[in-house]
């Protein structure tokens, strides 16, 4: 088993909202949105943390895509510390609950997602939260991390359909 590394001290999510076009004037919202903090971490095993969020619309059917891009150097999925910047992966299930997702690319926009058509806001109120944002620390990545704290900034740009 190797040595505990102190991996990341927190990483800051920042969400971006994008509306459709006039014609549509179908609104999205992201909330619940919250920072992960892994804490001291091993090296010989992926280490990874979902958290449920709530993307609710104006429009019947819902429809949305989201584009995440890092604080790494060229928009990359990264934290910077101690040693070297270390990458880490973004999941997004349509799903709230799951520990798994789609991959996402940075900068690229991954469509065809939708959520409940409840309106603006009414389902995230009444407790229905409806994605899950996966981040993954692959054990590749932190067998060569330098000890001490790393931290990163994940800004997620969700724009209707």
């Amino acid at each position: 088993m190797g040595c505990p590394r102190v991996l990341p001290g927190g990483m800051m999510l920042v969400a971006a909202l994008a509306g459709a076009t006039p014609a549509a004037a179908q609104q999205i919202q992201l909330t619940r949105l919250a920072d992960f903090a892994f804490g001291t971490v091993g090296v010989d095993a992926d280490i990874s943390s979902s958290k449920d969020v709530c993307v609710s619309s104006s429009g019947v059917l819902g429809r949305y895509n989201i584009v995440a891009t890092g604080s790494g150097t060229n928009r990359a999925f990264t934290l910077a510390g101690a040693g070297a910047p270390m990458a880490y992966e973004v999941q997004w299930s349509g799903t709230a609950g799951r520990a798994t997702g789609t991959a996402l690319t940075s900068g690229i926009a991954t469509t065809g997602l939708a959520t409940t058509g409840l309106g603006l806001n009414l389902g995230c109120v009444l407790g229905n939260d409806s994605a899950s944002l996966i981040i993954v620390l692959r054990s590749s990545e932190l067998s060569k991390a330098t000890a001490g704290p790393y931290t990163g900034t994940l800004t997620l740009l969700i724009a209707a359909e």
